[in-house]
């Protein structure tokens, strides 16, 4: 199971004072150097964090693997077609959100997602989509022939932090994995993923990469960049049962 880093609020902080550090750039190149096999970040219509800058130059110096998530918008998939990075990751986007609250409803913008899916697999770019755990939804990804899909944990974190029935949202989760990668889609995950949820997912022998950016990057204000990202790979290798 691979770790890719988000490493959006790493600009976040940046952009809190509008001045030029601390660099995405040079985050990635930590987290690569700590292990990480994977840097993500999330290029908002609003641009609240990442920038087209930030994009530009990751493409030219990430070795490992950058992924980009943005809306199904034409904008973004010119912009995508552009930049041409690695993979893109699309995902649902609201101005007024901290952040992503769901899985993109592939069923519902099932001709949209399709032609965007399209354009980008035509340009040479890999894509995933950012979806629940729910089987219509995935099903529906296959039929639009997106190679891979992203499961959303987030009702999982969610549950595991108030003490809810997380262990059904992780079955949920479990057999979502499990039909995509019969389906043949490639399996990744996360959202609201931290230290000390990781364990149940990262057991589940379909899911080949975790997106996780929030916890490491909090981790990192106590610890250290390459030491939070090395901390959450051990996790993701020898899960505590």
């Amino acid at each position: 199971m691979r770790l890719a880093v988000n490493i959006d609020h790493i600009a976040t902080i940046r952009e809190a004072r509008k001045t030029d550090e601390p660099d995405p750039v040079a985050a990635a190149t930590i987290c690569e150097l700590a292990g990480a096999q994977g840097i993500t970040v999330h290029l908002r219509g609003d641009r609240r964090h990442i920038q087209d800058r930030d994009v530009e130059i990751l493409r030219r110096t990430v070795t490992t693997h950058l992924n980009i998530e943005m809306a199904a918008s034409p904008e973004m998939a010119r912009t995508a077609q552009t930049v041409k990075p690695h993979q893109v990751t699309l995902v649902p986007e609201r101005r007024d959100e901290l952040t992503t609250e769901g899985g993109l409803d592939v069923v519902l913008h099932a001709g949209n997602v399709e032609k965007v899916v399209r354009q980008l697999v035509d340009a040479g770019i890999a894509v995933s989509i950012f979806a629940d755990p729910d089987l219509d939804q995935i099903r529906q990804c296959q039929k639009i022939r997106a190679p891979k899909v992203e499961i959303n944990t987030g009702k999982y974190a969610e549950a595991w932090q108030r003490g809810g029935n997380w262990p059904g949202e992780l079955e949920k989760v479990a057999t979502a994995a499990k039909a995509a990668r019969k389906m043949g889609l490639t399996v990744l995950a996360g959202h609201g993923l931290n230290y000390r949820n990781i364990d149940g997912i990262a057991a589940i022998p379909e899911i080949e990469e975790l997106n996780i950016g929030h916890a490491i990057v909090a981790r990192a204000a106590l610890v250290g960049l390459d030491a939070a990202v090395r901390e959450m790979i051990a996790l993701m290798r020898s899960p505590r049962r």
